[in-house]
């Protein structure tokens, strides 16, 4: 079967992600307060390795 040509989307492509802004000074973990890895104008949660690796255990093991 031929394939029509690509026909461009229809949807936009996603935004970037908004990355890591550097540091110092570093961002407090909104969770147990431990300096992050992230600079304090970082948009969003901001959580420590600790707290990051266990969020991410409890996303995974919900379902």
């Amino acid at each position: 079967m031929d394939r029509p040509e690509e026909t461009p989307s229809y949807c936009p492509a996603p935004a970037a992600p908004a990355g890591r802004v550097a540091g110092p000074p570093y961002a407090d973990c909104l969770e147990c307060g431990r300096p992050t890895e992230y600079g304090v104008a970082t948009p969003g949660v901001v959580l420590c390795p600790v707290c990051e690796w266990q969020d991410a255990q409890r996303n995974a093991c919900s379902g």
